[in-house]
């Protein structure tokens, strides 16, 4: 008996030996395994150079009314546009581009047709090269402008009085305003761009040129086309008069070629995630007509996004080209070629915003 637990006492303390020399060696194993792994070198995160979002949104509107006393027309609206920009950066040059899309239509009782009540391109491409003077840099600017189809005027159609006018007659009555590529203006300067905060930057191209194109030419009149080349303005007005009086539209020409000098200042408020502010004025002098004054756009954007999916949008276009015919307190389209234009939008509506980088 004494020998089988002397036997068993052996046997014993040899496992717990094995085991321990077993645990020692995984223990000194992983010890090694551990150590190589911390050899091996972490991959750095891949550079994001470029950050891209689109902003997408719906508008709805709706106006009914029931024996309103103070009077009007029930009427609705539908509108949609778009926002996208794609933003480059890598060491000392950076690259923005920025595309505005904005469509919709109206109908109102008191006309039998849809009218188009908003229209516009606008794309805009700013490259630029940091210099030795901190927030300065060389610049290239491209912008383009222009709308997607055909914008009228309704005017009041003849009728004889006991009759409502018929929807062909209301088409007959309006005049056309503007169309695709009817008015559109191109613009490509090199200059400078300064950016003394995050928020603001100031570019002034000093070498710009400029294409605006009419291709229609029942409107080349409306929006500064010339008869004869270096016409003066006080001759051009009185060419206006004479050839649409006419109707010989087809004597001025389509396209008229830009050189001068573009100031343009952008700033951007991000008040919170939910309350942005956008605007940016522009000024063109063109050196070729040293005699007419700048043309000046400038536009605004407040988006007030309420909810998740809900926003609240006020956008504004202004517009002074003093080359353009905007018709006067009389109504008189040539009475007077300088004016100021002027759009305002103030929608409710479906927002849903893309970000992303890469």
């Amino acid at each position: 008996m004494k020998k089988i637990f002397a036997t068993l006492s052996i046997l014993s303390v040899s496992a717990s030996l094995a085991f321990a020399q077993d645990v020692q060696t995984a223990a000194a194993e992983a010890a090694a395994a551990l150590s190589a792994a911390e050899d091996v070198p972490v991959a750095a995160p891949k550079p994001q150079y470029w950050s891209l979002s689109m902003q997408n949104n719906i508008n709805f509107g709706q106006t009914y009314l029931s024996q309103w006393a103070a009077g009007g027309y029930n009427n609705y609206s539908l509108a949609a546009g778009i926002d996208a920009n794609a933003n480059y950066a890598k060491d000392k040059m950076i690259w923005n581009n920025r595309l505005q899309l904005d469509y919709g239509f109206l109908y109102s009782a008191d006309k039998p047709i849809i009218q188009k009540n908003k229209d516009r391109i606008y794309f805009e491409s700013k490259w630029g090269y940091e210099t030795p003077i901190q927030h300065l840099y060389y610049s290239a600017n491209l912008d383009f402008r222009t709308q997607f189809n055909n914008n009228y005027e309704y005017g009041t159609p003849a009728s004889d009085g006991t009759t409502e006018p018929t929807r062909q007659q209301w088409l007959d009555a309006r005049t056309l305003k503007s169309g695709l590529l009817s008015p559109a203006y191109l613009n490509i300067g090199l200059g400078l761009k300064w950016t003394p905060k995050p928020w603001f930057e100031l570019n002034f191209a000093p070498l710009t040129g400029g294409v605006v194109v009419v291709n229609d030419p029942s409107l080349r009149y409306t929006y500064g086309m010339d008869l004869v080349k270096d016409s003066s303005y006080s001759d051009r007005k009185e060419a206006f008069k004479a050839e649409t009086d006419s109707k010989n539209y087809n004597q001025f020409r389509g396209v008229r070629y830009e050189f001068g000098a573009q100031l343009k200042a952008d700033a951007k408020w991000v008040i919170n995630d939910n309350f942005t502010y956008t605007t940016q004025l522009a000024a063109f002098y063109n050196y070729l007509t040293p005699k007419v004054e700048p043309r000046i756009t400038w536009d605004n954007k407040v988006f007030w996004k309420l909810a998740k999916f809900f926003a609240l949008t006020l956008s504004t276009n202004l517009i002074y080209d003093p080359l353009v015919m905007v018709k006067d307190s009389d109504g008189d389209k040539v009475a007077d070629a300088k004016g100021v234009q002027f759009k305002e939008y103030f929608e409710f509506g479906f927002t849903y915003t893309i970000a992303a980088k890469r």
